[in-house]
């Protein structure tokens, strides 16, 4: 049995704030459409590009298969 899979190659995830500390967040990341159930990650704070506050929006961005995915912040909580 062959079993091909096909990567994302472009994608915009949004993601929440949950909890952070000095070094870690606790977010919550979904699809844009939302699925049925978020998925939760734990990320350094230093992957973030801005502030943090629990319950803000962040996005992860991907716009062409050859690019590498980057964080957003929403205008909100730019630096």
């Amino acid at each position: 049995m062959v079993i091909i899979m096909k990567l994302l190659t472009t994608f915009v995830l949004v993601g929440t704030i949950d909890s952070f500390d000095e070094q870690f967040a606790t977010v919550e990341i979904n699809t844009n459409p939302p699925s049925e159930e978020a998925s939760v990650a734990v990320m350094p704070v230093t992957a973030f590009p801005c502030m943090i506050e629990e319950g803000k929006k962040f996005y992860i961005v991907k716009l062409t298969p050859e690019a590498i995915p980057l964080i957003m912040c929403s205008a909100e909580v730019q630096k």
